[in-house]
């Protein structure tokens, strides 16, 4: 017999593919270059061409059993131990080769995470505006999501409501700055209150709460601010990381869990992780995007793209009256629709051939996000669309 659970979450598809779908079929009626397609966080800026570089040495380098065999299972070692001293460097936390899991990229580096630290039954806890997929990221482990409402203002952490939440249940908080989908970075303020929240939390309880941190946007940040690095305001942290979008290489799946030296019982979290990875079929992710990786530990992509594209959006919104909160990185953008109802604005944009995503799975009714990894040429033509879109269907001026 089929599993009844996986045939109800086929009734209930990502909004973000539907919509991604519906673009490629729509642009093969009047050519993609005609549709202003904000719906999927699919990287736009080439890879460094180091990477492409790095991939055509270790071919020419390396025997074949060493390029696409197995790795250990926590990982090739060596790129263990670049990566933990490049973190080591950047933020001052003394990682060493035992504190990183190799992940095919940041969702599986939830995935093992929430795993580590939880049980079935227990809550994980996170805020609003929030990825969709950790529903089943968190869900299909036993455990519970708990989702605290959006402080809209700013899309920084609602404290009071979040107090409200927390209770001996609550093993683990899952946080995501730069956030997807309101591209709003994290402050220190925010996190040092976060920490001193869960300090007390922990010993009022008598057990861990830890942060997971997913990260996958750390290095996309705008205005010349760097994202702060949750670890160094929190010891119970396991960073969740991607290479995706730093690199551009989100079709290779590649990324680690890094532990806290200072979390409880760190050394024992990635021999966990080994053995969850029996569970879920993990199996470590490709030997030769591992080593290739390593050797582009300290590049990114030119990301600057992100920012201009942003800037452009961000006015034009602002010019056209709507509320939206200015970005501090990703390349999402987060406004309030100009109805109550996002899905169908979201709907109403489509005639325009606007491919927007409502807020409604992010948790966050009313709003809609906007995913401008696209060509800066394409955002540019989009601005008179979206233009025309709110004055004939709204009556802006």
């Amino acid at each position: 017999m089929l599993s009844q659970k996986f045939k109800e979450m086929c009734n209930a598809p990502s909004v973000i593919r539907e919509l991604s779908v519906y673009a490629t079929e729509r642009g093969k009626e009047i050519g993609y270059e005609n549709v202003f397609d904000y719906s999927l966080g699919n990287p736009s800026v080439p890879v460094p061409e180091d990477f492409n570089k790095a991939i055509r040495e270790l071919t020419e380098e390396l025997a074949s059993s060493a390029l696409h065999g197995y790795s250990p299972n926590p990982g090739n070692p060596e790129v263990r131990t670049v990566i933990a001293t490049s973190l080591k460097e950047r933020f001052g936390i003394p990682y060493e080769q035992k504190h990183i899991f190799m992940t095919s990229a940041a969702a599986s580096a939830i995935a093992h995470a929430v795993r580590c630290v939880t049980s079935p039954g227990d809550e994980v806890v996170t805020f609003a505006p929030f990825f969709p997929e950790y529903r089943p990221y968190i869900e299909q482990t036993g455990a519970v999501l708990k989702v605290v409402p959006a402080d809209t203002s700013s899309f920084q952490i609602n404290f009071e409501e979040f107090e409200r939440f927390l209770n001996p249940n609550v093993q683990a908080v899952l946080i995501n700055s730069p956030n997807n989908p309101s591209g709003i970075v994290y402050s220190a303020e925010t996190l040092e209150r976060l920490a001193q929240i869960l300090n007390d939390k922990q010993n009022e309880y008598g057990h861990e709460i830890f942060i997971i941190s997913d990260e996958p946007y750390r290095e996309i940040v705008f205005d010349g601010v760097k994202a702060p690095y949750v670890s160094n305001f929190y010891d119970n942290t396991l960073s969740c990381y991607s290479y995706s979008k730093s690199l551009s290489i989100p079709g290779e799946r590649i990324g680690y869990v890094a532990v806290n030296p200072k979390a409880k019982d760190a050394d024992m979290i990635v021999p966990m992780c080994v053995q969850i990875s029996r569970g879920i079929g993990h199996n470590c992710p490709s030997s030769i995007i591992q080593m290739a990786a390593a050797r582009c530990v300290s590049m990114t992509s030119d990301l600057s793209v992100y920012e201009k594209n942003m800037n452009l959006i961000y006015n034009k919104l602002k010019e056209l009256g709507f509320e939206v909160v200015r970005p501090g990185g990703t390349f999402y953008i987060f406004p309030k629709a100009m109805e109550e109802d996002a899905k169908v604005f979201c709907e109403k944009a489509k005639k325009y051939d606007l491919i927007l995503v409502p807020g409604d799975t992010f948790g966050a009714p009313g709003y809609f996000r906007m995913a401008y990894c696209i060509d800066t040429e394409k955002v540019e033509r989009s601005l008179p669309a979206l233009e025309k879109f709110v004055k004939t269907e709204y009556g802006v001026n």
